[in-house]
């Protein structure tokens, strides 16, 4: 019998935000407000309060003009201001030049046509003169790079990196702004909730800063109540109270009582908020290895104690059969679960006859979720509520017959039965994290007679350049093809230095700004799919462009943009002669 391997299992502290944390900045942060005033004794052992500064947060130092956060991407840490002081850019913000963004120019019909002849021969060609003309109206940026090891390949990382404007002044007296001094913190709630940036910010003067990574936020508010307290008021009052009036199911109701509501929600989080990196590994197991590891939300079969409203993320609806799990259909944000169960409950006519809830939900991934107590519903969001919004009668579950129970709505996925699409295939949706996508490439084999015209169109649209591979995984007859799904939670977006790689404000499509994009790596590596690639550019004679100081080949990140200056929409599709390939939103399975 083969002698066991005995390894040390993997610890909670194994990978500091900065390793370089010294004692001298742990107990300098724990004199400092708002650390200095909690309590150490209610910090549980395994994230103790020193533990948490040291592994969860970092001393950061902008000088003046340095852009902090930007409006629009995606948060994922907090941050305070120790001192010196920072700008908040009111609505209506910075313009898109200033924060790196692309300013979209559709193509006319004319312009359209003449890819077919004028563009280069050449792979990867640029003006390299654009990028000098253009920096010069744009901010300034920086970045040092270091080789460091992570799932076992070698990735470029970028270590530091920050954006510069160049007329400060300028920018603070034509933008309303306020201040932000010592002590104050902002952040929170996009890291908590990993919802973009709804503002910028900018340092005014050298500011010193420490970051909090979502961990730490989360440990802090776990133990501390006047931190929880702090952040659940800023979410509660600017979040959760708008989220609500727009939910159909709560808008009949007065601010009085949407108020009461949202004073009693509970906040919960489900599952790994980094998902993206252990992604790859987790996806090489077991199918039941898998489910296994996703944390259950509520059981089939436990009494409904209140209805859960998904805020970000997805979960796993499913029910038992034998001694496994089926899985019948998936949710994500906007989707409610178990309002049927508590109606049904809530009927006199039914108090002799009470329901549990009829199915498991588990998270795929990460899932914040809003339990509503069972105990509000009843009184005040049931009585009163409009017709077309009340939930229908509880269709029990048979042995092999799972039912909808849940009013379909925006947001929730629908049964395989209803759409007739094979239930594995649903699960391996689930599994291989595709049920993220708002335009996977969805390609029907049996169809599909391996042209490659779709590869040509996109290359026409993208100066000779094809922006996805036709090859990817496998589900019965279709393949899901390695271009950018475009996803409802893009995690190539966390960590861009400049603003590059950005969601499109009208179209929602995640583009990538070539002109300030650095070549760093970051979005590729995040990207879970492998659909975004860096490439070497060259000029339009075909000579490599390259770095002045390290004469290395300059990188940019390419993936598919979804023809976004395109006047016809994404060519690939329109190019299939057989009807093969579909962009499809995950959300609408017909």
């Amino acid at each position: 019998m083969a002698k066991a391997i005995v390894i040390q299992r993997p610890q909670r502290w194994d990978n500091p935000f900065d390793p370089d944390v010294s004692d001298a900045d742990v107990d300098r942060l724990m004199s400092m407000e708002p650390f200095c005033s909690m309590d150490e004794a209610k910090f549980p052992a395994s994230a103790p309060l020193r533990e948490v500064i040291r592994n969860d947060m970092r001393l950061l130092v902008y000088e003046k003009g340095e852009i902090i956060i930007r409006e629009g991407d995606y948060g994922t840490s907090a941050f305070l201001v120790v001192s010196g002081q920072a700008r908040v850019i009111l609505p209506p913000g910075l313009p898109h030049a200033l924060l790196g963004r692309l300013e979209i120019e559709r193509k006319g019909v004319f312009a359209a046509l003449r890819q077919l002849w004028s563009n280069d021969p050449l792979p990867e060609a640029r003006d390299p003169a654009r990028y000098d003309s253009l920096s010069q109206a744009r901010p300034k940026w920086s970045a040092v790079f270091s080789q460091e090891g992570q799932d076992d390949s070698q990735i470029l990382k970028t270590e530091e990196a920050r954006v510069l404007l160049p007329d400060l002044e300028k920018v603070l007296e034509q933008h309303k702004n306020v201040t932000l001094g010592p002590g104050q913190m902002f952040g929170e709630i996009a890291a908590l909730t990993r919802s973009a940036r709804t503002t910028t910010i900018i340092a005014d003067q050298k500011t010193e800063l420490v970051e909090i990574r979502r961990t730490g936020i989360r440990d802090i508010r776990r133990s501390n109540d006047e931190f929880r307290v702090r952040v659940d008021k800023l979410y509660r009052e600017n979040s959760l109270l708008a989220h609500l009036r727009q939910t159909p199911e709560f808008k009949h109701l007065e601010n009085e009582k949407l108020t009461s509501i949202t004073d009693r929600i509970l906040f919960e989080t489900y599952g790994d908020f980094d998902w993206h990196i252990p992604y790859k590994r987790l996806v090489q197991q077991d199918s039941s290895e898998r489910l296994a590891g996703e944390p259950t939300i509520v059981s089939e079969g436990a009494y409904p104690d209140g209805l859960l409203m998904i805020r970000s993320g997805f979960a796993r609806v499913s029910h038992r059969i034998n001694n496994g799990e089926k899985t019948v259909r998936y949710i994500g944000a906007g989707a409610m679960f178990g309002f049927e169960e508590i109606a049904h409950n809530a009927r006199p006519e039914n108090e002799a006859d009470p329901v549990v809830y009829q199915y498991s939900l588990r998270s795929v991934g990460y899932t914040d979720v809003l339990r509503v107590p069972t105990t509000i519903i009843e009184e005040l969001v049931l009585p009163g509520i409009a017709a077309e919004f009340a939930p229908g009668p509880v269709e029990r579950r048979h042995e092999v017959q799972p039912h909808s129970f849940e009013r379909r709505k925006k947001g929730t996925k629908k049964l395989p039965d209803d759409v007739g699409i094979d239930s594995s295939i649903v699960e391996n949706l689930v599994e291989n994290r595709f049920i993220n996508g708002t335009q996977t490439m969805l390609i029907d084999l049996d169809r599909c007679v391996r042209c490659d015209a779709c590869v040509d169109a996109c290359a026409k649209g993208h100066n000779n350049n094809p922006r996805f591979i036709r090859h990817g995984r496998k589900l019965d007859h279709f393949m899901v093809a390695n271009a950018c799904m475009h996803c409802t939670d893009p995690v190539c977006m966390i960590g861009c230095p400049t603003g590059a790689i950005h969601r499109n404000e009208q179209t929602g499509n995640v583009v990538i700004n070539d002109v300030t994009c650095i070549g760093c790596g970051t979005c590729a590596s995040n990207c879970p799919y492998d659909n975004i690639r860096m490439v070497e550019i060259r000029d339009k004679q075909g000579n490599f462009i390259r770095d002045k100081v390290t004469g290395a080949p300059i990188l940019k990140s390419t993936k598919c943009d979804l023809c976004i200056d395109q006047p016809g929409g994404p060519a690939c599709q329109r190019a299939c002669p057989h009807d093969a390939l579909r962009r499809t939103d995950m959300a609408e399975l017909e």
